[in-house]
């Protein structure tokens, strides 16, 4: 949920007039900005909206909090912290409650603010009170009819819901009101894939074009192509994930089990394998298809073995447990 707080020109010219050496530069960054100004609310804002539109929440997080704790009472300081809270990595219940305490206190005092509002109703959808959620979300429609975010979130309503139907109208409403938005081809692409509907891979492909070095568009439009039988595509972008982003351990693994079961190369297969279990030393599908390729050198300890590396891990995983049984049966 973004708000332009104010344009980048704007806030230059502002600190102009307190800086004359800063403003005599040319093309400074918002990042240059804060480094000369670190507590100043509105460039704190506005590189915390950047960073969750670029999904970074965990980043965004503490620009949110400093901004709310350098001034309470800004409407755009608590309604991006209060958005911080409900994504940040590994929240809580009470992050939750406290958003959703925030979001209230803030449709009160400023009830036509639509950012406020659409962040009331996603509180009340990870409550899972959606008639209350459509109320707010309506009510932000009806300020603003082009606002994007709201059109995800009815969205995703559906999707929750299993409305899919009404879930890729709602996305694709919402596409028409931010074309550049690669999330939401991202939404798009997973519903249809979730519906074996090849489609995906048209939405997918939006995505990377919009954002061709984000490992997460890239391996979804590569799962796609792979799940769809473009497997030399889906290859080729597996090798791009592994050069953007080298400790991004699922392009090893599945270059490997394209090797493995694709192209009958199984030392390449190994190889891969062993590249993400070097860059993730939890990745347990890694281990367990190392196992299987163990197994068909008929080298049964390091099949064991590496069975065991991945139920070290998880005990519960069932195919490594499914193997153990039945290896222990032939020894």
């Amino acid at each position: 949920m973004r708000i332009v707080l104010f344009s980048i020109i704007t806030i230059i010219l502002a600190i102009a007039c307190q800086d004359q050496k800063t403003s005599s530069r040319k093309n400074i960054t918002l990042d240059e900005l804060l480094v000369a100004h670190p507590d100043s609310i509105p460039l704190l804002i506005q590189k915390g909206n950047q960073l969750m539109d670029s999904l970074d929440f965990e980043q965004a997080l503490g620009f949110g909090a400093k901004a709310f704790r350098l001034d309470s009472t800004n409407i755009e300081a608590r309604v991006l912290y209060a958005e911080c809270l409900i994504y940040k990595p590994n929240r809580t219940a009470d992050d939750i409650f406290r958003a959703f305490t925030m979001y209230q206190n803030l449709v009160k005092k400023a009830p036509k603010n639509v950012e406020a509002l659409v962040g009331l109703a996603n509180t009340l959808v990870l409550l899972n009170d959606h008639e209350k959620a459509f109320k707010y979300i309506n009510q932000a429609l009806r300020i603003d009819k082009n606002c994007r975010d709201a059109y995800i979130l009815k969205g995703t309503i559906y999707k929750i819901d299993q409305n899919f139907k009404l879930a890729i109208s709602s996305y694709e409403t919402a596409v028409q009101q931010d074309p550049n938005y690669y999330v939401t081809y991202l939404l798009l692409g997973s519903l249809y894939e979730y519906q074996e509907n090849p489609i995906c891979i048209e939405k997918y492909t939006t995505a990377y074009q919009l954002e061709p070095k984000n490992v997460e568009v890239i391996y979804a439009l590569a799962f796609a192509k792979e799940k769809f039988g473009q497997e030399a595509a889906a290859q080729r972008l597996y090798r791009k994930m592994t050069k953007v982003d080298s400790t991004y351990a699922d392009g090893y693994f599945h270059l490997g089990y394209l090797a493995q079961n694709t192209y009958n190369q199984p030392d390449s297969a190994m190889f891969y394998y062993k590249k993400a279990v070097k860059v993730n030393p939890q990745h347990i599908p890694s281990y367990h298809n190392m196992g299987l390729l163990y197994e068909d050198r008929n080298d049964l300890s390091n099949a064991l073995f590496s069975y065991g590396k991945a139920l070290k891990i998880d005990s519960t995983y069932q195919l490594s447990k499914d193997r153990v049984k039945d290896l222990r049966k032939r020894i």
